[in-house]
């Protein structure tokens, strides 16, 4: 018999034990009841040890979900600060990848606005030169054309002072003879 039925015996005991007259108190048998506590001392080591066993085995079992729960938290801990340095990464690198472009396209519009500048300065360069050219193919045509004039027997007043044009061409588009 185990420890609860050893208490419902002594319970037993004293419920049906004679009552003192005029009195709360009962008579109960001694040698009874001490036989009843003698059996439940015997009873009470093992008892003890399982009830024991049992609060040891739960103690284990809190200590084992308390570093479960402790890792799990630092598994999970390490995760976030992961991810959390993983965008960090991805914020880092998205924000050098903009300054990059951003930089790549300022010098884009500064190689365009050089590239035109030196154009235009070669192109106001070349149109100096083609007037230059102009002008000085303007003068060697209307020398020629003296030229052609004397070979023809032109007088010098003519020359001089550009008489009659017999075969009819014209100084070369505005420009004055020399």
């Amino acid at each position: 018999m185990d420890i609860v039925g050893r208490l419902q015996q002594l319970e037993t005991i004293v419920r049906e034990a004679r009552s003192m007259p005029l009195s709360t108190s009962a008579i109960v048998p001694r040698d009874e009841v001490l036989e009843v506590i003698e059996a439940a001392r015997n009873d009470l080591p093992e008892e003890i040890k399982q009830a024991r066993w049992v609060v040891k085995d739960r103690e284990e079992l809190l200590d084992k979900a308390r570093h479960d729960a402790e890792t799990l938290v630092e598994r999970g801990r390490a995760e976030r600060d992961r991810l959390v340095a993983d965008q960090e990464v991805v914020r880092a690198a998205k924000e050098e990848a903009d300054r990059i472009l951003a930089d790549a396209d300022q010098r884009s519009r500064e190689m365009r606005l050089e590239s035109e500048d030196y154009v235009d300065a070669k192109l106001a360069q070349f149109e100096i030169a083609l007037e230059k050219t102009a002008a000085s193919l303007a003068r060697s045509i209307a020398q020629a054309q003296r030229g052609r004039e004397r070979l023809r027997g032109a007088s010098p007043a003519e020359e001089e002072f550009g008489g009659d044009d017999t075969n009819g061409s014209a100084p070369f588009d505005g420009e004055e003879e020399a």
